[in-house]
C-alpha cells in the first residue's frame, strides 16, 4: 500500500480565488502567476483550473513549454525574459511574451532578424532593485524597442513592489509615483500589483494585476491568513497516524532528546517529515489536526516522521487522519512556527507525496 502522505489540490478553491481576485480588481485583467510548478500545486493542473485567467506568468521558458504541451492557449508571459539570443526563436514558436529588463536583452532584440514581431513588456526598477531598468530610461527604451521590427509595437510596462504587504508603507507609494512619473506620455498597458498590491493598494491595479499567492489561498500579510481576504486554501496536506506509543514521565522523544515528557503520555507517530517537504524547523507546539482537532508537535522533526502530543486525544488510534496544513489549519500558521512564509511550504512539497485532485 502506498505511503499515506497526500497533498489534495482543491480545484474549486483555485477557481473561487480567481473570482475573488476579479472582485478585488474589477477593472483589471488578471495574469495568474504559476511559476515554481504552480507554487507547488502542479503547473498543468493549476493552469487548467485557472483557464478563466487572461494570461499566465511563468519564471522561464521551460514552464511555457509545459503549458503549451498541456494544451493551454492563453497568453503566457516569461517574467525573467530570454537568457540568451537563441531563446527568442523558441518564444516565437510557443507564442510566449517576454519581459525585458536589461540591456543585453535589448541588444539581442536589436540584432534579431526574424520578421515575426515578439510581444514584450518593459520592466522598470522603481525600488525593488532586483530586475528592471532605471525609471528615467523608460521613454528612451520604449521608443527604441517600439521601432525594432522584431518587436510588436504594443509594449506592456510593469514594475514589482518590494513591500506592498505592509499596507501603510511609504515605499509602495513612492514606487507607484516613480512608475507613473517615468511613463508620463508613454503608451502601453501597465502592471504594478502582485497579490499584496491587489489587496492593499487599489490605486495601483492598472490594466493588469499579477496574482500569485492569493490564487492559492495564501496570504503574506503579517498576522493575516488568506481567509481574512476571502480566499480559500487550494492545498491540504495530510497523513495518518502509524503508531501510538505510551511514554513515561521523564523520558525523551526524538533526536537530540529535545522533548521531555512531563507525565506519562501517549505520543502519536505520523508518516510525514522533511523528506516530504514538511518544514524541519517547525518548533515544538506547531499545531496539526488529529481527527479534526488540534494537537501539537513535540520533539525534533525527522526525515520521515513527526511525533505528536496526544494527551487531549484519548480516542486516537492508528490510521486516524492528520492534517498538516490546509482546510481547518492555515498554512500561514505553520509557516509562522517555522519562521518562513506559506509560499515556501507549498513550493517545498516533495515528489514522494501523492497528489490528489479534488473539485471542492
Amino acid at each position: 500500500m502506498s505511503r499515506a502522505t497526500a497533498a489534495t489540490i482543491h480545484l474549486g478553491a483555485l477557481r473561487d480565488n480567481l473570482r475573488r481576485v476579479r472582485e478585488l480588481a474589477p477593472g483589471s485583467k488578471v495574469m495568474a502567476v504559476v511559476k515554481a510548478d504552480g507554487y507547488g500545486h502542479g503547473l498543468e493542473r493549476v493552469a487548467r483550473a485557472l483557464q478563466g485567467a487572461d494570461a499566465f506568468g511563468v519564471a522561464g521558458i521551460a514552464d511555457g513549454q509545459r503549458l503549451r504541451a498541456a494544451g493551454i492557449s492563453q497568453r503566457v508571459v516569461v517574467l525573467s525574459g530570454p537568457d540568451d539570443p537563441g531563446d527568442l526563436a523558441e518564444m516565437r514558436r510557443l507564442r510566449l511574451e517576454s519581459v525585458i529588463h536589461h540591456d543585453a536583452q535589448v541588444e539581442w532584440l536589436a540584432a534579431d532578424v526574424d520578421p515575426r514581431p515578439l510581444k514584450i513588456w518593459i520592466k522598470l526598477d522603481t525600488g525593488m532593485h532586483r530586475l528592471g531598468f532605471a525609471p528615467e530610461r523608460a521613454r528612451e527604451l520604449h521608443a527604441r524597442l517600439r521601432d525594432l521590427p522584431s518587436v510588436e509595437r504594443d509594449i506592456g510596462l510593469l514594475t514589482h513592489f518590494a513591500n506592498s504587504d505592509v499596507f501603510d508603507d511609504a515605499m509602495t507609494t513612492q514606487q507607484i509615483e516613480r512608475f507613473e512619473r517615468a511613463l508620463t506620455g508613454v503608451e502601453g498597458e501597465r502592471s504594478l500589483s502582485n497579490s499584496a498590491g491587489i489587496l492593499g493598494w487599489p490605486e495601483a491595479q492598472a490594466q493588469w494585476v499579477r496574482a500569485g499567492g492569493a490564487l492559492y489561498g495564501i496570504s503574506v500579510v503579517a498576522g493575516k491568513i488568506g481567509a481574512d481576504f476571502g480566499f480559500r486554501p487550494a492545498m491540504t496536506l495530510t497523513t495518518r497516524l502509524i503508531a501510538i506509543n505510551r511514554v513515561r514521565k521523564g523520558e525523551h522523544v526524538g533526536y537530540a532528546a529535545t522533548f521531555e515528557c512531563p507525565e506519562d503520555m501517549n505520543i502519536g507517530i505520523a508518516a510525514i517529515g522533511y523528506g516530504d517537504g514538511y518544514p524541519r524547523h517547525a518548533d515544538g507546539g506547531t499545531p496539526v489536526l488529529v481527527n479534526g482537532t488540534r494537537a501539537n508537535l513535540v520533539g525534533r522533526m525527522s526525515m520521515d516522521l513527526i511525533t505528536i502530543d496526544l494527551r487531549n486525544h484519548p480516542g486516537a488510534k492508528i490510521g486516524d487522519p492528520v492534517v498538516l496544513w490546509g482546510r481547518g489549519l492555515p498554512v500561514e500558521e505553520i509557516a509562522m512556527h517555522a519562521d518562513t512564509i506559506g509560499y515556501e511550504l507549498t513550493c517545498g512539497v516533495t515528489r514522494r507525496v501523492r497528489f490528489v485532485e479534488d473539485e471542492s
